[in-house]
């Protein structure tokens, strides 16, 4: 094993099984050619614009007799509107998820810019922590859309949560997941955690792997629009706000069938491998650097 360059003052990790990024702000890069304060703002309208209209359609579309097929297709079309709204520009390669029967949908993370993507391209359930379910305006949604929440404090529940899970594929449902269990920069990135996949096994059904890359306009990675480290909902939101363009590349790739694989383990090191072919950054390495840390993470080769 290579010795990283410098040591952590304090664990990176709190427990062995509890997913943590390394990344911090010292990941990301200042934008010198910030937009104006007045456009920051007109952004931030149009967000809460797209925000309301999905709290107040959806409701309606929550009554029963209008079924659900067109709540989760206007909450999607909301998820594509407010990317828009604050600057984003969303380019899909590839796609659908599904062809009709239920599929896993697992990417790579950087950012909250990630969710509303992967919902954009179409009706996604999601798999999310549960505090999400008490955010104003994010939880209600995101409940509305058959989101599936799991408690990643503990290891009690996760039996349950894959079980829903597998239950949710069994019903045809596309249930989308980010298996590092956390953001990353994008300069790193952490293994794909395998307890999704087990339901995806117990289900017998594919796993779509999904790559996400943001970029600037002239196609260089871009390093300022991850939500890692101390960062409040907020803080993330005004950096992207004030970036005068940003990309997000979603590429769909092929299904692998969960059959295809000897175990879990198996099928998340391929799914993580299929991503990291087309984003360049591997999922299998070990990083290292405290939070905040001036020069980013450092890499620790495994043995």
């Amino acid at each position: 094993m290579t010795p990283a360059t410098s040591e952590p003052p304090h664990p990176v990790h709190t427990a062995s099984w509890a997913p943590s990024s390394p990344c911090g702000p010292g990941c990301l890069q200042d934008d010198e050619a910030a937009v104006s304060q007045v456009r920051v703002v007109v952004r931030l309208i149009r967000l809460v614009a797209v925000l309301c209209a999905a709290v107040l359609v959806g409701a309606v579309l929550a009554v029963p007799v209008l079924g659900g097929p067109a709540r989760a297709r206007w909450l999607s079309a909301c998820c594509r509107a407010a990317l828009t709204a604050v600057g984003v520009r969303l380019r899909v390669n590839g796609g659908p998820y599904s062809d009709g029967a239920g599929v896993l949908v697992v990417a790579n993370h950087m950012s909250w810019i990630d969710v509303l993507a992967m919902a954009a391209v179409e009706p996604v359930r999601m798999l999310a922590k549960h505090e999400v379910r008490d955010w104003p305006v994010i939880g209600p949604l995101a409940a509305r859309s058959g989101a599936l929440f799991v408690d990643r404090a503990g290891l009690r529940a996760l039996p349950a949560t894959v079980d829903a899970t597998a239950q949710a594929l069994r019903s045809g449902s596309v249930v989308g997941v980010f298996p590092e269990g956390t953001t990353w920069c994008g300069q790193a990135a952490g293994p794909f955690r395998r307890a999704a996949f087990q339901a995806a096994i117990d289900a017998g059904a594919q796993v779509r792997p999904v790559a996400f890359e943001l970029r600037r306009p002239d196609g260089t990675p871009d390093r300022s629009s991850a939500f890692v480290g101390d960062q409040t909902l907020w803080d993330s939101l005004h950096r992207v706000l004030r970036l005068p363009a940003l990309i997000c590349e979603l590429t769909v790739l092929p299904a692998i069938p969960a059959g295809s694989a000897a175990d879990r383990r198996e099928l998340a090191r391929m799914a993580a491998d299929a991503v990291a072919a087309v984003t360049g950054v591997p999922h299998t390495a070990q990083w290292q650097q405290p939070l905040g840390g001036a020069a980013g993470p450092v890499r620790v080769e495994a043995a």
